[in-house]
């Protein structure tokens, strides 16, 4: 099956070709607008899919030669996101569909990352989801590979949202997530003492909003000086993967008195990047008895590839849905297929 994918949630715009379990082409462009802003502008983000995508789709079949009308399915996500940018996307990538009289499969963005560890592994089950990126900071439960639910999750900012918005505050360009991992080398990690909210709490819910506040007030009182963003930058990425951890232990106790005992855990999204992050992860869990995955480089962002790899996973006749109108609070749904 050769599959067509774009992806417009958010400031990323990227279209894959994947024919069966092989990418053929995947294409992404960063969108460097919103640098000089701090922060994605909507607007912005919309308009440059709108100037890239149909000029990458084209580079895209002249690269692999491919004619469209080979192509067996086309899919795109159709939510959460923003809503003109997931427009763009879904718009275009219906109309190739309609032009070329094939199926079109709206894809969930949160579920392309659900899957995407399925891609380079074989995963045990029951197995965690701990999903970290820009817009969402969730933990799922799949106990297969069709039954997936939603333990819990941020209940103000996200992850990377903390990571981007501490960043700001300390004078580091957008987006701050790498940026803060490059400065935190060498940095004081104990320099510090930040909240950490809800972690004696036995659930996987999350809250990292005070944690921003706290950076605010310490730029107020410190010079910001280069050993200060260093020191900060560690203290803020040591409390964050601690906050993680202890919330994983107390989360998965609490799954094994209901006789939940998890196999394995995937690490996807954006901030799975992270490299100190991943270092503590498998550390923590190195004798557990418990697997950790993680997506192929290319399929840690926000990117085609892993809708392409959605669709595939749930090629299903009865999702087809020309009709299917982008929802930018699209959540995951109980059942996969």
């Amino acid at each position: 099956m050769l599959v067509f994918a774009s992806e417009t949630s958010c400031d990323e715009t990227s279209i894959c070709l994947m024919e069966n379990e092989n990418i053929m082409e995947h294409i992404t462009f960063s969108q460097e607008i919103h640098k000089k802003h701090g922060g994605v502008v909507p607007e912005l983000a919309s308009r440059s899919h709108l100037e890239k995508i149909q000029i990458m789709t084209n580079e895209l079949f002249s690269k692999e030669k491919i004619d469209p009308n080979e192509i067996d399915v086309f899919s795109a996500t159709c939510g959460p996101g923003l809503i003109g940018s997931l427009l763009v996307g879904t718009t275009f990538t219906k109309s190739l569909a309609i032009s070329f009289q094939k199926p079109f499969i709206p894809i969930n963005h949160l579920e392309g990352h659900i899957l995407s560890t399925s891609f380079n592994n074989n995963i045990k089950f029951p197995s965690l989801i701990v999903l970290l990126t820009g817009g969402h900071t969730q933990v799922y439960l799949m106990k297969n590979e069709n039954h997936i639910e939603l333990l819990g999750q941020s209940i103000d900012d996200a992850i990377g949202e903390a990571f981007d918005k501490t960043a700001k505050l300390i004078g580091l360009s957008y987006p701050g997530g790498a940026k803060i991992e490059i400065e935190a080398q060498g940095g004081d990690e104990n320099r510090f003492i930040l909240p950490k909210a809800l972690v004696k709490e036995k659930n996987f819910d999350f809250s990292f909003s005070g944690i921003k506040t706290h950076v605010n007030i310490l730029t107020k009182k410190n010079k910001i000086d280069k050993k200060f963003i260093k020191d900060l930058s560690a203290c803020f990425q040591k409390n964050i993967t601690e906050m993680l951890i202890e919330k994983l232990e107390r989360g998965l106790k609490r799954l094994e008195l209901d006789k939940q005992y998890v196999k394995s855990i995937s690490v996807v999204g954006g901030v799975s990047n992270n490299k100190y992050i991943k270092n503590k992860i498998e550390n923590f869990f190195v004798n557990k008895n418990i697997e950790i995955y993680y997506p192929v480089k290319e399929m840690m962002t926000d990117n085609a590839a892993m809708i392409a790899w959605a669709c595939f996973k749930n090629y299903n006749i009865n999702k087809h849905d020309i009709y299917f109108k982008p929802q930018p609070k699209l959540s995951v749904n109980n059942k996969l297929n």
